[in-house]
Formats: structure tokens, sequence, C-alpha cells
């Protein structure tokens, strides 16, 4: 089991003039001391707009600044959003490269589609063609990173002539793929691509084993065709967090933030109605809690018969697993023992949640660090050798079916400018 950190920047109102400074520079100290602490990954999501949920607009400036205090943790994006308007394959690459570089080698990159209209609509984008999009503009960075010269691409989305992008990253052929997933279908999709499956729907761990049996069998299978030079065979779980001796310590310092996540995660998916700039989500959802369930003591199943929309299920069953990862190291230590058994590869957790306090943040990683972690370290590199050894075959037969077709470009050439720049003076004989 490998453990992460995942930042939204979530920044409840009302906001200070120095809130979002604050806030960054927080996450930057906690990311410090977990790559002290000895834990793997620090990821960072990418949204736009998201006004409370998500103030994670530039995540590769923030990982930079993470990999510039860090040494050991894994910088990951989870994710960036692949479809042209919003970020055009040849910046993601070049920005990739960079990072690889700086890091040491350590990143990891997650893509992604875009997610609601308020999002992807800015960009110009329809909600119909974001996962075309992503995929084609996905193929492109990968053949970026691994191509000298990137030979050209002509497509529905992308369009770009020869070019080498430099620099290329540190990790060869490219840093590990991983692909945002919030149901079974697009778990089995990761793994036919050869990409490791970032679950960001909370699930329990039985749900979980079917998810995992249902990944590594169809990685396994014929079905699975990567789509990058490297397979990278792993399936991640996100859980809120917050760890104390005492659980009505732990439950009073992350319960309400977990709450506050899923409410206003579904405020822009499902349930919302945003006025930007005007919408107060945390006001909203202090006067809708109690109501909605978001309580200490979760709500009670309907009745039999009581008719319950879509909607209202989907948030009771997701109210019911919120506090999954906030209680004290005992109770920790058993839920990930839970998805361990069932195959799960790593746990994120999401802690600069709601209104969750930064020394408190603190407090329970170094808990978590000291009384938890240890147990699913030790053996951890035999485990993993054991698991890489299982799957040698299954995944050099899945890259033996993939071509990677390239044009000849050898005689291509760009002529440059006969006319002056813009900003020179056309008087100036220098």
């Amino acid at each position: 089991m490998r453990f992460g950190l995942i930042y939204h920047h979530q920044l409840p109102r009302p906001w200070a003039e120095d809130s979002e400074e604050r806030l960054y520079n927080e996450a930057l100290e906690q990311i410090e001391l977990a790559d002290r602490l000895g834990l793997d990954y620090a990821w960072a999501t990418e949204h736009h707009f998201f006004e409370e949920y998500s103030h994670s607009s530039a995540p590769e400036v923030f990982l930079a600044a993470a990999a510039a205090r860090t040494k050991n943790i894994r910088l990951a994006h989870g994710i960036v959003h692949m479809p042209p308007a919003v970020n055009h394959p040849a910046r993601i690459a070049e920005r990739l490269g960079v990072l690889d570089l700086i890091s040491g080698g350590r990143l990891d990159f997650g893509s992604g589609q875009g997610s609601s209209q308020l999002e992807v609509g800015a960009f110009g984008i329809e909600l119909k063609d974001k996962y075309e999009q992503w995929h084609e503009a996905l193929e492109v960075v990968v053949r970026m990173m691994t191509e000298t010269p990137f030979t050209g691409h002509e497509g529905t989305w992308v369009n770009m002539p020869p070019r080498n992008v430099v620099p290329k990253p540190k990790q060869k052929p490219h840093p590990p793929l991983w692909r945002a997933c919030t149901r079974r279908d697009s778990i089995q999709d990761a793994a036919r691509e050869g990409m490791g499956a970032l679950a960001f729907s909370f699930v329990n761990p039985e749900e979980a084993k079917e998810w995992v049996d249902a990944y590594y069998g169809t990685l396994a299978s014929q079905e699975c065709r990567p789509l990058g030079h490297a397979v990278n065979a792993n399936v991640a779980m996100v859980l809120p967090f917050m760890c104390h001796e005492d659980e009505e310590v732990a439950l009073d310092r992350g319960l309400e933030a977990a709450h506050f996540f899923s409410y206003s995660l579904m405020h822009y998916y499902m349930t919302g109605e945003h006025r930007p700039g005007i919408t107060d989500i945390w006001a909203e959802f202090q006067a809708a809690k109690e109501s909605l369930g978001f309580t200490r003591t979760p709500a009670a199943a309907p009745a039999e018969g009581d008719e319950q929309s879509g909607v209202e299920q989907a948030m009771m069953d997701q109210v019911g697993m919120l506090r999954r990862g906030i209680g004290t190291p005992e109770q920790i230590r058993d839920i990930i023992r839970r998805y361990e058994a069932v195959g799960v590869d790593q746990i994120i957790f999401s802690v600069q949640i709601g209104k969750n306090r930064h020394e408190h943040i603190m407090e329970s990683l170094e808990l978590f660090a000291r009384e938890v972690m240890p147990e699913f370290v030790e053996g951890r590199d035999r485990k993993e050798a054991e698991k890489a050894e299982r799957l040698s075959v299954p995944i050099k037969e899945a890259l033996g079916r993939v071509e990677h077709r390239t044009a000849d470009v050898s005689e291509f050439s760009i002529a440059p400018e006969l006319s002056l720049p813009d900003y020179q003076d056309d008087d100036d004989d220098d």
C-alpha cells in the first residue's frame, strides 16, 4: 500500500484578502511534512471557476513549488484537463518535461476530460465532445514526450506540424500515466489503456474489490492495448482524512469538512445553480446540511416503499462513506487493511478540505505516520516485486499489441522569417 495526499485547494467563504495565499503556503508546508514522514505521493487536481470547491487552477505551478521543497515524495497531476482549448498538448508536454526534470524524475501524469458545463463551457467545449478531445490530446502528448522530433498530427481536435518538443522528461519512456475514474466502467477503460486508475468516487472495500478485480482482469486480457509506451498497473482510492487518538476529536475536526466536500462537489455536478462571484456555497451548506443528512449521526435508510430520487440516494450513499478515513489510528488502520486485502494499491487522503485547520492536518499526518503507516510499509517492496513479476508477461504481451506509427519527417524544415520582428526599429542598422 502506498499513501498520498490530494489537494483541491478548497476555500469556503467568507474569504479574507490573504485567504488564498495562506491556503497555498499551508499546503506546501503539509507536503514538506509528508515528504519527511515518508508518504509517497502529493497529488494536485485542476479545476477552473469552481469557487470554494477548488481554487486549484494552476497545479503545475503548485507542484513545481512542492518539487523545490521536497526530496522523495512523488508529485502527481490528478488530473490535467486535456481538451486543447484548456491546455494545448504541446504546452502540457513542455510543462511535464520541465517538472519531471526539476523534481529529479518524481512526476506522475494523471489526465482527464474536464467536468461540468460551468467549467468546460467557458472554453467553448461541448460536454459531448470532451471524451474525444481528451483521448486525442493524450495520445499527442505521449508522442511529444517520446518522439524526437514529434512528427506532427492532423486530427479532429489537434493539428500541429512537426516540432521537437523540449525538454523531454527525465523518466523514460515517460512519467507514469493515470486516468481519472468515477465508476467501474472507467476503471476497466483505464486497464484497457494500460493506465493507473484514479478512483475519485468514495467506495467501500467490498465495492472496491469488484473494481480492482475488474481492473486487473482487463489488464491481463487481450483487451489491453496501452495508450503509452509503458503500463502503470495501479488502482488508487480517495478518502477524506483526519486522525486523532480520540474518535470524537477526530470527528469534531474532520467530519464537517468531509461533508462540505461532498456537498460542494454535488453543487457543481448535480444539484446547484451557480451564480459566479455571488453564490455562497458554505452558507447554503450550513442551511441545508441537517435536512440532507450531513450530521454527526448518519441518517437512517428510507423505509420500504418510501420514494427517493437518484440524487438523494447518491447523497446518502456518499454521506455514509465520508467518515471512513476519519477516526483513531486503530480505526484508520482497520479500513486500510480492508482496502489492502482487496488489492487497492494506494490510498489518497483528502486533507485540506472544508475548513480543516492547518495545525490539525499536521498533527494528523504525524500521528498517522507514527502509528499506522509502518505496518503497511513493512514488506511492501517484496510484495510489489511479486506483483511486477506476476504481471510481467501480460504487460509485455499488451505492449506488443500496440504499433506506434510515426511519419518520416527527416526532410521537413522551417525557413526563417525574412522580415524584422515588430518590436525592432526598422531604422536600426544593427
